[in-house]
């Protein structure tokens, strides 16, 4: 590799111009809301505001599994956060989430209502909650939010390593796209031993940590993410495949995967009942 075109970093850095890429117009090194905008909110317990990406998936699945299995206190309205127009930076969703990213969840039942952001946070407090979806045996609990915290640590370096530099970075850059597909493979690498001998990855039991990794790495060896499953072959992951397999065949999972969708053939960008998703799945 040439070191015609070797960057120096400045002694301090400043912001002077957009970075480029598909992303570039909402990337700011602050914080804090761009303008006034008070949020909507729904007749159910649960307000949600997210997007269909794979975080915002998370929670969707979560909330549709709670459902799924009875707990008719999950019901919810999930509203469409945009966030390439800069939705997150309104008002009323940073008060929610001062960290601008989606999926941001508030819990009405609670007097005053509760806020809850980032996915990983999000689950938890639903399995908590409702005592699902999190193992009662302390072995396999521990192992399961293991697994979930090896998800929050692990997806940076697949999102905003790999999928920035291979499908949204203005320049291709052979350094980073090498560094990133390597962890990405590592990363792959792990979950396959881990799913080699066990159906889920705390164990025998369907909990959170699968509904965190799987519309992440799921989506991805499915080509559902970057169009990179080739360049990863990820045909070399056989167990992913199969655990990928059968989460997607979960009613609540396919429900799941559609809400707040604003683009293919198959979109739904608000949920507010069950009745939403005829003729959809």
């Amino acid at each position: 590799m040439s070191d015609a075109n070797a960057y120096e970093p400045p002694e301090v850095w400043t912001w002077d111009k957009e970075s480029g890429g598909r992303f570039a117009s909402i990337n700011r090194p602050i914080a804090g809301p761009t303008h006034d905008k008070v949020l909507p909110v729904g007749e159910h317990p649960f307000q949600l505001y997210s997007l269909a990406t794979p975080n915002g998936v998370k929670v969707t699945v979560m909330l549709e599994e709670l459902l799924e299995a009875g707990h008719s206190g999950a019901e919810y309205d999930a509203w469409l956060i945009n966030i390439g127009e800069g939705d997150q930076f309104g008002s009323g969703f940073v008060d929610i989430n001062p960290n601008s990213k989606i999926p941001a969840l508030l819990d009405r039942s609670q007097d005053p209502p509760q806020r809850i952001f980032e996915s990983g946070a999000i689950l938890l407090y639903l399995a908590q909650k409702f005592g699902a979806f999190l193992p009662e045996n302390p072995r396999e609990r521990t192992e399961a939010l293991s697994w979930l915290f090896w998800q929050m640590g692990s997806a940076p370096y697949l999102g905003g390593g790999f999928g920035h530099f291979y499908s949204y970075a203005p320049v291709k850059l052979e350094y980073p796209i090498d560094r990133f597909a390597m962890e990405t493979k590592r990363q792959l690498d792990v979950l396959n031993r881990r799913l080699s001998d066990n159906t889920y990855l705390a164990g025998d039991s369907y909990s959170i940590a699968d509904i965190a990794v799987w519309p992440w790495y799921g989506a991805l060896v499915k080509g559902k993410v970057y169009d990179a499953a080739k360049f990863l072959s990820v045909h070399e992951y056989e167990h992913v495949l199969r655990w990928t397999d059968a989460i997607a065949e979960r009613p609540a999972a396919k429900r799941g995967r559609l809400v707040n969708r604003s683009w293919g053939e198959v979109q739904l960008p608000e949920r507010h009942s069950a009745a939403d998703f005829d003729g959809l799945v």
